[in-house]
């Protein structure tokens, strides 16, 4: 199977279905940053971003992976999409904004165990900067390393607001959850249950 740098290299030299292998590659993750964040426009802001990835292929080097570079991308729509969303009142802050405070329903996807709705809850009340950052960890796999390039800090910076972010999750979920037992399991199997909902967001539509 072709890597995504010879499919890129590829599709500059001309071969479009190299380019469209590579946007089936990445298709389920790109909606799946966008699914978790907003209700409605999901598909619309997939399809910007592919087209921003089209219009701006030559501006990227291969210093980063190309998945890097395409959720660099999805970061920057996002941005701008939540912009045009508080316009005409405060400049739009993701480190203290909340997708729930930007209108985003309290629970619009069914999750299908206690722990997930929970982690569901918790993480579209968090600040947006930080619900970006636990999503591209646990859901994509990122790296301390690929959360730099992505976000244009060095990574250290990275790390400590991804430790930041797991703590404000953490103290999220001990203030939604009353029941001890559900609690217990969330926060001790964090990664499974956002394993599960990154399956289940694959799957919804």
């Amino acid at each position: 199977m072709m890597s995504d740098v010879e499919l890129l290299q590829a599709w500059r030299s001309g071969d479009r279905r190299a380019g469209n292998d590579l946007f089936k590659r990445h298709f389920d993750s790109i909606r799946r940053f966008f699914r978790n964040k907003v209700d409605f426009g999901v598909e619309d802001l997939v399809q910007r971003t592919f087209v921003a990835c089209v219009e701006g292929r030559e501006r990227f080097r291969e210093d980063s992976s190309f998945r890097t570079y395409l959720f660099g991308i999805a970061h920057n729509i996002l941005r701008e999409f939540l912009r045009t969303k508080v316009r005409g009142t405060a400049p739009l802050d993701l480190e203290q904004t909340s997708a729930i405070e930007l209108g985003a329903s309290p629970l619009s996807l069914l999750a299908r165990r206690s722990e997930e709705k929970l982690l569901l809850h918790a993480l579209r009340r968090l600040p947006l900067a930080s619900q970006i950052i636990l999503e591209l960890y646990y859901w994509e796999q990122m790296t301390g390393g690929e959360l730099g390039v992505l976000l244009d800090v060095p990574e250290d910076t990275a790390r400590s607001r991804l430790r930041k972010a797991k703590r404000q999750l953490e103290q999220l979920i001990q203030q939604l959850e009353s029941d001890h037992e559900n609690l217990h399991s969330t926060l001790s199997g964090l990664d499974r249950w956002a394993a599960g909902l990154r399956d289940h967001l694959a799957l919804s539509r």
